[in-house]
């Protein structure tokens, strides 16, 4: 039969000003299963623990609650306090009538009501508690983490740096994620590109880092500490173990009229290629849906293109390959798979799937982008020239508090320096440019981003 002991702590006036804790440990005292039950000003104190510890040998408690502060603060102290008197350390219960109950309520009637309760509920707990020992268990010491963007990167690199074997696992073709696609980053305008590929280079050198790149996680088993993930490696159709990355395979392809995934479909790229110049891996693949020579093989032909073939000296192109399955032990996952922007089609008002002259913000970004599909050059995809006046949207998908199912009611936090960073570099490259920008309200959430915001307005004259 279960012997409970409830102890009510005053924590000073933090409980007992608000809690009336005499009628607490009245209360509780009625409870089935409850032995004894009382209140102190401190039971944390050495005098407090020193009172639990001699109620457990007197009355030979089976378990304790505790009605005192968050078991943040103390729960460590008072199982410590059990073991110490021989009752198991899982037999120890604590109530939160502190954060939970005085602090954030004002009526002594109704806190002491709640605190009631609470003791109740953890009364209810410490019965139905199992005693627990303490064990081992071995663990995996390798990691894995989900996505190569800079987080990705970031994370794979600290765990490598301590000496564990690190696995990244990155679903396009290359690491550096949406970072590789920015030109500067606000408010400092340093390089995106010089921030992010030095560290590419670092990953890809690392003897602790393992990059498994154009793959994605299939399935996850296990527990912390011993985790056994499946992930498939989708078929690139050039072996990454030959491939020189010299680009004489893609020189030689016929099709040039693949979409660029990496500058958003604002222009195209051949049926095989290298995502840009940093890429790691520097691997080419082959896109299997617009290779003329895999298109044949599927209808019978095998004599149809292969230019990529003949001239790739490595030997790198294998036709034939196909998707494989991967399953690995890790000890711990983390996930860093990034963002995607908002879909535009619920915002047509905007007429985005009707002018080629509006872009969202990311292809503003490569249109501004040296790397980018026009070399760096800001020009209307309609006509390629140059625009004289540009107009910037805020707000699109977020702050949606008329129609919440359009988008999210919470502001972005990042539009407004995104768009005064675009601003800026716009201004500065192309001075007769007239710039304006349509808002609700301005936020600046960061370190030295208002005065960001204000060199744009007052130093580069954007309306």
């Amino acid at each position: 039969m279960e012997r409970i002991g409830v102890f009510v702590c005053h924590c000073g006036t933090n409980i007992a000003g608000t809690v009336d804790v005499a009628k607490v440990a009245e209360e509780l005292g009625k409870v089935n299963g409850v032995v004894y039950s009382t209140h102190y000003t401190y039971m944390c104190s050495s005098a407090g623990q020193k009172m639990i510890e001699d109620k457990i040998h007197e009355l030979n408690l089976t378990g304790v609650v505790l009605c005192s502060c968050s078991p943040r603060m103390h729960e460590k102290t008072f199982r410590s306090c059990a073991e110490r008197a021989g009752l198991n350390a899982y037999k120890v219960e604590v109530a939160n009538i502190r954060e939970q109950c005085s602090w954030v309520m004002k009526e002594m009637g109704d806190a002491t009501e709640k605190a009631i309760a609470l003791g109740k509920a953890a009364v209810a707990k410490t019965i139905l508690d199992t005693p627990l020992i303490e064990g081992e268990t071995p663990m995996t010491k390798r990691a894995l983490v989900i996505g190569g963007g800079i987080a990705g990167i970031t994370a794979a690199l600290d765990i490598a740096d301590a000496g564990f074997p690190v696995d990244i696992v990155e679903k396009d073709y290359t690491v550096g994620g949406k970072m590789a696609k920015l030109d500067k980053t606000f408010p400092t305008l340093d390089c995106a590109s010089c921030i992010v590929t030095p560290k590419m280079t670092e990953v890809s050198q690392n003897p602790n880092i393992r990059i498994l790149s154009y793959s994605e996680v299939a399935g996850v088993k296990g527990y912390i500490g011993n985790f056994e993930v499946d992930i498939k490696r989708h078929p690139r159709y050039v072996d990454e173990t030959k491939c020189t990355g010299c680009g004489a395979c893609i020189e030689k392809c016929p099709n040039k009229k693949v979409p660029n995934a990496f500058n958003l479909n604002l222009n195209n790229r051949k049926a095989i290629d290298i995502p840009f110049a940093q890429a790691v891996p520097k691997v080419a693949a082959i896109s299997a849906d617009y290779c003329l020579h895999i298109k044949g093989m599927k209808n019978g032909k095998d004599n149809v293109c292969g230019f990529c073939e003949k001239a790739c000296a490595a030997g790198a192109i294998n036709f034939h390959q196909e998707e494989t399955m991967l399953t690995e032990k890790y000890g711990a996952i983390i996930v860093a798979t990034g963002y995607n922007p908002i879909s535009l089609e619920k915002f047509d008002e905007y007429a985005y799937s009707q002018s080629p002259d509006v872009v969202s913000s990311l292809e503003f970004e490569r249109l501004c982008n040296a790397s980018g599909p026009t070399n760096g050059h800001l020009l209307r995809p309609s006509d390629g020239k140059e625009p004289k006046n540009i107009v910037f949207v805020q707000c699109v998908g977020s702050r949606c508090s008329a129609d919440s199912t359009k988008g999210h009611e919470y502001c972005s936090k990042i539009c407004c320096m995104y768009t005064a960073k675009h601003a800026i570099l716009t201004r500065d490259h192309y001075p007769d440019t007239n710039i304006t920008v349509f808002y609700i309200d301005v936020r600046t959430p960061g370190k030295n981003f208002d005065e960001f915001y204000r060199r744009a307005v007052e130093q580069y004259g954007v309306h």
